[in-house]
């Protein structure tokens, strides 16, 4: 690797008593310019859809009082939870597609890491929470109102971004801690965990198991709450006789829990294994797909498979072509 020569490029890294590395180079996926353009248009497109639709559904959720209930509540917050973790990696990203000096400072990356792991984490709790809103609307749905108030889901919900803050602050701590005197490449398009735990001449091993360990409890505790959620769920369907009032519950937890696969399938294989499992080029592409991919598709599976949603959306694009109309 390039860290290892010496008198060459500045960014490289600076030499300081033990050569502590104070910048880093995001190598990215590739170094074919022709291929950079395509991935910069590409990512470009997905990042504009992004914002444009999770955002759009949190204006729809605020502007319809036909939305106004804890179910929506979820389902903008997450929203808004997935424009943000998209925006902590992907404009750093598309200007890496195109700029010659690929560097990110000591300090940059640490807090690129503590936000995206923050929010990555919050959207763990945060499905949870969601599970736990379907259950108690499909299991119990005359005490609704009360077992949902807004004393239960606001804590649900603030409890949901403390937790991601508290984890995403022992990571960030625990590997921004270790030594980074060997090499300051990062072979990855933003400051993930294993890449940089890949490239530090400490001893990793207690990062390591912190990484599995806790990973792996924080996502049992989520996938349990989910499953038994949707457990007590699958038992009202059952003695459900109406085959209209199956195919709406199907209709609000299917999107759920397609997105919950999704996601949590993604958070395991990345994190919740033996680190001598890692490839890196092949986690980038699987890291890349939860950041930026899966905040795209959040809000097509949760507005495609709602009525009442595309109800909204459909009365809202009305009036304002009624408006425009009139204006003119």
């Amino acid at each position: 690797m390039s860290g290892s020569s010496s008198g060459l490029d500045p960014y490289r890294f600076q030499l300081k008593n033990v050569t502590e590395v104070t910048m880093f180079i995001l190598l990215g996926f590739t170094n074919d310019f022709e291929l950079q353009v395509f991935l910069f248009v590409l990512f470009l497109g997905i990042y504009v859809f992004t914002l444009v639709a999770n955002l759009g559904l949190v204006l729809l959720v605020v502007v319809d009082s036909h939305l106004h209930n804890p179910m929506y509540y979820f389902l903008s917050v997450l929203s808004f939870l997935d424009a943000c973790y998209s925006s902590v990696v992907t404009p750093k990203m598309l200007v890496n597609f195109l700029a010659e000096n690929k560097a990110i400072s000591f300090t940059a990356c640490a807090t690129q890491m503590l936000l995206f792991v923050t929010f990555g984490t919050t959207e763990c709790f945060l499905l949870a929470a969601m599970a736990y809103d379907r259950y108690v609307a499909i299991y119990k749905p005359l005490s609704y109102s009360v077992n949902m108030s807004p004393r239960v889901y606001v804590p649900l919900i603030t409890t949901s971004y403390v937790g991601g803050f508290l984890n995403a602050t022992l990571h960030t701590v625990a590997t921004f801690s270790l030594s980074f005197c060997a090499s300051n490449e990062i072979r990855h398009v933003f400051c993930d965990i294993p890449p940089l735990l890949a490239i530090s001449c400490s001893d990793t091993h207690i990062n390591q198991l912190l990484l599995f360990y806790l990973v792996g409890s924080l996502e049992l505790c989520n996938i349990l709450i989910v499953l038994f959620s949707y457990g007590f769920i699958f038992m009202v369907i059952l003695k459900m006789k109406s085959a209209e009032g199956r195919q709406k519950v199907f209709s609000t937890c299917g999107s759920h829990l397609t997105g919950v696969s999704i996601y949590h399938g993604t958070i395991l294989f990345m994190y919740a294994r033996p680190n001598s499992s890692y490839a890196l080029d092949h986690d980038m592409i699987v890291s890349t797909f939860y950041t930026i991919v899966i905040p795209m598709l959040n809000p097509i599976i949760y507005s495609l498979r709602n009525k009442d949603v595309k109800k909204a959306m459909k009365k809202l694009f009305q009036r304002n072509w009624f408006v425009n109309k009139a204006h003119f």
